[in-house]
C-alpha cells in the first residue's frame, strides 16, 4: 500500500489557493487526510460525500443523463462532481473521485479497484481512471492517497 501523504501541501502553488472535496468511495478519507495537516483551515473549504447517485445529483448538480450513460464510476461524473464542489465551496480546486472499493459491486467493463480522479483547477480538469488490486481498505487508501498526489501536481503547475 501507498505511504500516507501525512502534510499534501507542502509545494502549493498559490498560498492563496483555496481546496474543496467530493467524495463517493473513499467516504471522505481525502477530507480527513486534508484537515490532518495542521494550518489545514486557511486553505480547505469542506467536502460532501456523495455516496449515492442522489446525493451526486442533489449536493454536486450531476447530470442524471451523465450518471445513466456512464455510470457513477466515470471520469464524466467526477468531473462534474468536482465542478460541483468548486461551485458549492466556492473553492479554487476540488478533488472528485468515485469508484468501486470492493469487495462487491464490480463487472467485467468495471472490476472491484476501478477508480475514476478527476481534479478542477480554476481554468481546467484533469482526470485520471485507475484500477487498484487491493482490499476495501486498501483501495480506499490508495485512491486517496492518489487523488492527494494528481492534485498537488495540478497545483504546483
Amino acid at each position: 500500500m501507498s505511504e500516507i501523504l501525512h502534510s499534501p501541501f507542502s509545494i502549493l502553488h498559490s498560498p492563496n489557493s483555496t481546496i474543496a472535496t467530493a467524495e463517493s468511495c473513499t467516504g471522505g478519507r481525502i477530507a480527513s487526510l486534508i484537515t490532518a495537516a495542521p494550518g489545514a483551515s486557511a486553505y480547505f473549504k469542506g467536502g460532501i460525500v456523495a455516496y449515492s447517485n442522489e446525493a451526486k445529483i442533489s449536493c454536486l448538480g450531476v447530470d442524471p443523463a451523465t450518471i445513466e450513460k456512464h455510470g457513477a464510476v466515470s471520469t464524466q461524473v467526477t468531473e462534474q462532481m468536482a465542478r460541483g464542489a468548486q461551485r458549492v465551496f466556492g473553492a479554487d480546486y476540488a478533488v472528485a473521485v468515485s469508484g468501486i472499493a470492493g469487495p462487491d459491486g464490480g463487472t467485467p467493463g468495471k472490476p472491484v479497484g476501478t477508480v475514476c480522479i478527476t481534479i478542477a483547477t480554476p481554468s481546467d480538469t484533469h482526470s485520471e481512471r485507475l484500477l487498484l488490486p487491493h482490499d476495501r481498505a486498501g483501495n480506499i487508501e490508495a485512491a486517496a492517497n492518489h487523488a492527494l498526489a494528481l492534485l498537488q501536481r495540478m497545483m504546483a503547475r
